[in-house]
């Protein structure tokens, strides 16, 4: 039985008789190392897609040549770093709405994310796969966002509000970076229950790993949120051992 047999093992036996489910996806960049666990998964993103509609808002500046006006700029750091659903709004109306978010994924290599419809941006649905696609997005050279919009986008990440810093940066050692964006939200359809999801990069002198935890069904945001750092640090600290 290989490690990542063993850590899906452990997961298995973490989330039995929990409430709800949970996805993961790791890769580690400088070693090549990676690990899924539970891929058929699909969430509601929350607000986990304003990294995404970010990303799209970079893309069209691109197309035109150009840089993030003022006002573009402003939506984009409120998007993030706060979490502001009016900024978020906004930017989805510049893009374009769900088609403008669709054709921007296409190029941003997503294969399973689809817009939430009528404006409900935080009901786009997505994996944790194709949210480790995105990751890769911004920080890989082949990405179609230029080096400059890649690094300005991470900013914002490494910028998020203390108070909403929770999620991957569990995965943390001394001396890490962290850029993440979380997303958070109680759902009808499930009862009330919450939606928890967390994406980021967490980078440090001897690692460099983007994360991606969705889930769905959790009993509260706090139960959550446990669960979410709980994997992020389990999953990271095996694949470490695998060095």
């Amino acid at each position: 039985m290989t490690k990542q047999d063993d850590l899906s093992r452990s997961l298995d036996r973490y989330l039995d008789g929990r409430p709800g489910e949970l996805s993961v996806s790791v890769r580690e960049l400088r070693t090549g190392a990676s690990f899924s666990y539970n891929r058929a998964l699909r969430t509601a993103t929350a607000s986990i897609v304003k990294v995404d509609l970010v990303a799209a808002l970079l893309l069209r500046a691109q197309r035109r040549r150009r840089g993030l006006s003022t006002w573009e700029r402003r939506q984009a750091a409120l998007a993030i770093e706060v979490s502001d659903n009016d900024a978020a709004s906004a930017l989805w109306s510049v893009i374009g709405g769900g088609r403008g978010l669709a054709a921007a994924n296409r190029r941003l290599g997503l294969r399973r994310t689809v817009p939430g419809p009528d404006g409900a941006w935080g009901a786009t649905t997505t994996s944790a796969a194709d949210q480790v696609r995105l990751l890769t997005a911004l920080t890989s050279a082949a990405s179609p966002l230029n080096a400059v919009n890649r690094r300005h986008l991470l900013r914002l990440m490494a910028n998020v509000a203390p108070e909403q810093a929770w999620g991957v940066s569990a995965a943390r050692r001394p001396g890490s970076d962290v850029a993440l964006k979380n997303g958070w939200l109680p759902r009808e359809r499930d009862d009330g229950r919450w939606t928890i999801n967390s994406i980021g990069r967490v980078r440090g002198d001897d690692h460099d790993y983007l994360i991606a935890v969705i889930s769905r069904g959790n009993a509260g945001m706090g139960a959550g949120i446990a669960a979410v750092e709980h994997v992020a640090e389990l999953v990271t600290r095996t694949l470490a051992g695998d060095r």
